[in-house]
């Protein structure tokens, strides 16, 4: 749906009822509800909207198994207008990600995978030769409008006996890019008191509240020293759900310990979309409802938060004159099974349901 059309009776997360008017691609009008007019009226009365859903770690490149799956799959069609792909190209495949962005409805951005074959194996980083400096700096140069960082697995899986050492190659990537890094933690080694020491302000710590032995607290669950210096040093913590990397204990010991949230993401893929345990980014944004965090707090961890780490803030707004990018969604006060990635079980009253999206001015139905 193109043209000028209206969205009537919208709610923002404080109640308030609006009509958005939107109009060649653009936020027209922020009016009071009823008032808004135009060609087309969609009415979405006791429906939420936000600024478009913004995730921040999935796998969007469906060629490589089993992390891979469709762009508008795990964008437009659970709600989320803008997507980054978490390092599953690196420079031998990065243009096909960019062009595959092209026939997409979804807007994409992408993390380099600092090793060049990406995840066309899972232990990308298990052999140095793969990290071919000058290829990282040609794709990134080449492709700045979609690359926003560089990313690098550091767990024992993918760097096998490589150590922390692609870590610090990285690190001088990064230096040398001025671009952030993702890292994804996990089993050990090398160990996590390694790892987090070279992380910088902005980078990312993706998995923060993972459930393995090799995680960022400790056995009564409280914070590592590292995690604490880590976000003093202003490191942003991101969720990456994922297949295995979500522990609804070790959510809550965060959240005990006050450790603030920053970024909500899926770390969605084909398998884990069908088969779970994420299934979607309501379901995903849910246990964090059923942890206690506040319905802003939720929703700011998806667009406000995420759009001011990828320094595009009119991604996390609602304002006249900028492209329309825009979430509908309800709360439902119906019980909800959910489980983490350890198998854990939880019962919610509470769930969020995606309703809609508008991208780039094009209104679609979820």
């Amino acid at each position: 749906m193109k043209g000028r059309f209206v969205l009537r009776n919208v709610k923002r997360i404080n109640k308030e009822e609006i009509d958005i008017v939107v109009e060649d691609g653009k936020i027209a009008e922020v009016t009071k509800a009823g008032s808004g007019r135009g060609q087309q009226i969609i009415d979405y009365s006791d429906v939420y909207v936000s600024s478009g859903w913004i995730d921040l770690h999935v796998h969007a490149f469906p060629e490589f198994d089993p992390y891979g799956d469709e762009i508008d799959e795990i964008g437009v069609k659970q709600g989320v207008t803008t997507i980054v792909d978490a390092g599953s190209c690196g420079a031998d495949r990065i243009a096909d990600l960019a062009a595959s962005r092209e026939q997409a409805k979804t807007n994409l951005f992408a993390f380099l995978n600092i090793s060049r074959i990406g995840l066309k194996r899972i232990d990308e980083l298990s052999n140095m030769d793969w990290i071919d400096k000058d290829k990282v700096l040609q794709a990134v140069n080449k492709h700045r409008d979609l690359i926003v960082g560089l990313k690098a697995r550091i767990s024992k899986s993918v760097v096998r006996d490589s150590g922390v050492e692609p870590l610090r190659v990285a690190r001088e990537l990064s230096h040398e890019t001025s671009l952030p890094l993702m890292v994804h933690i996990g089993s050990g080694p090398p160990n996590i008191e390694e790892v987090i020491p070279l992380l910088e302000k902005r980078d990312v710590i993706t998995h923060y509240l993972n459930g393995k032995e090799n995680n960022l607290f400790d056995d009564e669950g409280k914070p590592l020293q590292v995690l604490i210096d880590a976000i003093e040093r202003g490191v942003h913590l991101d969720v990456g759900h994922g297949n295995a990397s979500f522990s609804f204990k070790v959510a809550e010991a965060a959240k005990r310990h006050h450790i603030d949230l920053n970024t909500i993401s899926t770390d969605i893929y084909r398998k884990n979309r069908l088969n779970g345990p994420v299934y979607s980014m309501s379901n995903v944004l849910s246990k964090f409802l059923y942890l206690g965090y506040s319905l802003e707090d939720v929703i700011a961890a998806v667009t406000t938060n995420a759009a001011s780490w990828l320094e595009k803030p009119e991604l996390g707004r609602i304002q006249i004159g900028d492209t329309a990018n825009l979430t509908l969604f309800t709360v439902q006060n119906d019980p909800i099974t959910l489980i983490d990635s350890e198998g854990d079980k939880r019962v919610a009253e509470r769930r969020i349901e995606a309703k809609g999206v508008v991208v780039n001015g094009t209104f679609i139905e979820c």
